[in-house]
């Protein structure tokens, strides 16, 4: 009888997010598939586009500026669950606020930032770290761990998965809409890894010509 995901041993797919970029949620709802379609975990982690682009904000338009300076919040929110309620919480939690961000298009504010903490099962004053410092050295401690496997002049999402060799190997993206499912998830999801994995491998891209395809 051959494996399934469900009785295989699962790898770890180490997954780093900031819940405002869409592009991210497109990949995050991706893995989801693949957790269904191969013998893998996803573990969910923060990083912060606000903290990505801190120093280069004189060189961004304003309206991304505005972006980044309300980014901190969600962030803030997460590292803060993490924290006092363990990492099996950011999953849900990104979820919730995810759902509510692009799905629903809801603004990022407190009241979208609660009701996602009640659907997550969590208490409602956790809302209160998006406008403190307060877990800011564990957000960047996390942050940096996520984009040091990549370098500085990728995004979110980046996700690592234990290489052929033992070590990691961590990569940008996949960027993609709508997200794959059931088989097309899987055959991404094996062609992801076999070029990551490519040692000397470094790029593929092309122009993106959709915008994201929520459902």
């Amino acid at each position: 009888m051959s494996e399934t995901p469900e009785t295989a041993t699962r790898t770890p797919a180490d997954f780093w997010f900031d819940p405002i970029c869409p592009w991210a949620w497109m990949t995050s709802r991706w893995m989801l598939e693949v957790e269904k379609v191969r013998p893998v975990e996803v573990r969910w982690h923060v990083m912060s586009l606000s903290v990505l682009n801190e120093n280069r904000l004189d060189e961004l338009p304003r309206q991304y500026v505005d972006l980044m300076e309300a980014g901190w919040g969600p962030v803030r929110v997460l590292t803060a669950a993490e924290q006092k309620h363990g990492p099996e919480v950011l999953g849900p939690l990104y979820t919730a606020l995810g759902t509510r961000f692009h799905n629903r298009g809801l603004p990022n504010e407190r009241a979208t930032i609660v009701d996602a903490l009640k659907e997550a099962g969590l208490p409602e004053d956790l809302a209160d770290a998006a406008h403190t410092d307060a877990y800011d050295e564990r957000l960047r401690a996390s942050h940096e761990e996520g984009i040091g496997l990549v370098g500085q002049e990728v995004g979110t999402p980046v996700i690592a998965v234990p290489g052929p060799d033992g070590r990691q190997t961590a990569f940008f993206g996949p960027v993609v809409t709508p997200a794959p499912k059931g088989e097309a998830a899987a055959r991404l999801w094996d062609g992801t890894l076999m070029v990551a994995s490519t040692p000397g491998f470094f790029e593929l891209k092309r122009t993106r010509t959709e915008d994201p395809k929520f459902d």
